[in-house]
Order: structure tokens, then C-alpha cells, then sequence
């Protein structure tokens, strides 16, 4: 049903392969529009708006505190106020469960 085609990328002008298998990836996916940017432009556009990065992503600063219902240290992603309880991991995941 489908074949292969050539397409002329909008961004450095290249003619990039728009394969059958591709195009029926972008139809069972609903999408209208045939690409149109060639698969290294796209990848340096997704780069730009961050999409991905060749840097590994900092670590994000962890804060210990003690779980409000079990008792035991844990190390939790923001700084905990003193005005709400904090849970660990366990017991947070059972809380939500449980909603």
C-alpha cells in the first residue's frame, strides 16, 4: 500500500527517505503530515528545545528527613518544612494507593 519516497528537508535542503514502513508507523499513529524535516535535523531540533542532550543531567538535590509514618530516614527530593508530613518511598506509594 505504501512505497518508499524521497522528501526535501525544509531546514538544510537534503532529499531524506520517507519509507513505507515509516509511513504507515505515521498513519496508525494518526498523524496528517509527512515529515518535514530530514532525521538529523530533527534531532538537532528536539536537542535544542531539550528534548534530549548528549550531557548527562545534574543530580537533583536530595534532603534527609524521617517518614511520618514508619519512622526511618530517607532521603527526599525537596526541603521539607516541618509544617506537613513526609513520607518514604513505601509508605508514600501505600498512601497513594490507597486515594
Amino acid at each position: 500500500m505504501y512505497q518508499d519516497k524521497y522528501l526535501t528537508c525544509k531546514e538544510c535542503g537534503s532529499e531524506f527517505l520517507f519509507s513505507a514502513s515509516e509511513q504507515e508507523f505515521y498513519a496508525e499513529k494518526g498523524f496528517t503530515n509527512e515529515p518535514g524535516r530530514c532525521a538529523s535535523c530533527r534531532a538537532a531540533r528536539k536537542a535544542q528545545r531539550g528534548g534530549f542532550s548528549a550531557e548527562p543531567r545534574q543530580e537533583r538535590q536530595m534532603f534527609p528527613a524521617v517518614c511520618a509514618s514508619c519512622g526511618v530516614e530517607t532521603m527526599v527530593p525537596f526541603q521539607p518544612r516541618g509544617d506537613k508530613p513526609v513520607y518514604c518511598r513505601d509508605c508514600f506509594n501505600n498512601r497513594r494507593s490507597s486515594w
